[in-house]
């Protein structure tokens, strides 16, 4: 059991390196497949704000890290 845990963390920890990186790029996503639709605005308008939304969770991320 513990080789199955090992093997799973170990898997994670490839594709997650930072839990708040992830967290804030599933919201973003969440937000643009749940929220962006129901506002009215208009379609061409929700891929840049998603973007930049995404933007803005990566910059605040490489910021955090050159601060360690």
């Amino acid at each position: 059991m513990n080789a199955i845990t090992t093997a799973i963390r170990e898997l994670w920890g490839l594709f997650v390196e930072d839990a708040s990186f992830t967290t804030g790029i599933l919201i973003c996503i969440a937000f643009g497949i749940f929220a962006l639709p129901h506002l009215g605005m208009n379609a061409l308008w929700r891929g840049p704000l998603l973007f930049i939304s995404l933007a803005v969770v990566l910059f605040e991320n490489v910021f955090r890290s050159a601060r360690r």
